[in-house]
């Protein structure tokens, strides 16, 4: 078998081509980049112990399960971070927050962020990344969720404190800026059977989506300093009423921001300055 022979067995598995070329450079230990060293040599052979490992993961990949969970890895805003089954896959759509929130903090200030719910520590890590003088802290009430960002922590070499607990119940800080990207499916919604590989305890959030939501915008006026923000990701649907939750919670200047796709993806508002 040669390599034009595995894409094309796996594309007659009901694999996607991009999806296939990635996962046969990861049964070949080359870079994901690597895609036209693939079509330079597409008549090179495949040895057997390759070809039965680049099979059972296309299996894999025709059963749903996310390329990110196979491959180990997902690129989220310019960095490489480690995901399993233990965390959401970051999505591109989430980019969206980060952009915003680097906004906020601004290029100088040692400005105090917390990132609620963190997973595999995208958001958190991202922020570091972009803004190096930032105190970044990021919570999650999964230990399991907690040991991938921490990986992921110590492979970017990004100093984001990490600690377990529910939102903000565990913390007597204030911040400059709260982010999150909580549960937001609502636990009936009918596309949670496409994500039954990723964890559902990240997902669904109750009758109308937005209970972990509710939860966030209750307590975030007790931890922000003046002037501080707080963004959230939510679904398509639920702009207009995160933002009706964010001013009755009395923030000012609310407002959301529409992701790459167009979709209003973000809300976030200002806790009132003093005076």
């Amino acid at each position: 078998m040669t390599l034009a022979d595995a894409l094309a067995a796996a594309v007659a598995r009901g694999v996607e081509r991009l999806d296939a070329q990635l996962l046969l450079l990861h049964v070949l230990g080359r870079p994901h980049t690597d895609r036209a060293w693939l079509l330079a040599h597409d008549t090179d052979p495949l040895a057997g112990a390759q070809r039965a490992a680049f099979l059972e993961l296309c299996e894999r990949r025709a059963g749903q399960e996310p390329l990110a969970y196979i491959v180990g890895r997902k690129e989220f805003f310019g960095l490489e971070l480690v995901v399993d089954k233990r965390v959401l896959v970051p999505r591109p759509e989430t980019e969206t927050v980060v952009e915003w929130a680097l906004e906020i903090l601004g290029r100088h200030d040692e400005r105090s962020v917390i990132d609620l719910g963190t997973g595999s520590g995208a958001i958190a890590l991202a922020i570091k990344q972009a803004r190096p003088q930032a105190l970044v802290e990021a919570v999650d009430c999964s230990v399991e969720a907690l040991a991938v960002a921490r990986e992921n922590s110590r492979r970017l070499s990004l100093d984001v404190n990490l600690s377990q607990g529910s939102w903000l119940a565990a913390s007597e800080q204030r911040y400059d800026l709260i982010v999150a990207n909580p549960p937001y499916v609502a636990d009936a919604d009918p596309h949670l059977a496409a994500l039954k590989h990723e964890p559902l305890r990240a997902l669904a959030a109750g009758r109308d989506g937005l209970d972990d939501i509710r939860a966030i915008i209750g307590q975030a006026p007790a931890h922000l300093r003046p002037g501080g923000w707080l963004l959230l990701e939510h679904g398509w649907d639920q702009a207009q009423a995160v933002r009706g939750l964010l001013a009755t919670a009395g923030l000012n200047g609310v407002a959301t921001r529409r992701d790459l796709a167009g979709i209003e993806r973000c809300s976030g508002g200002k806790w009132p300055e003093l005076g």
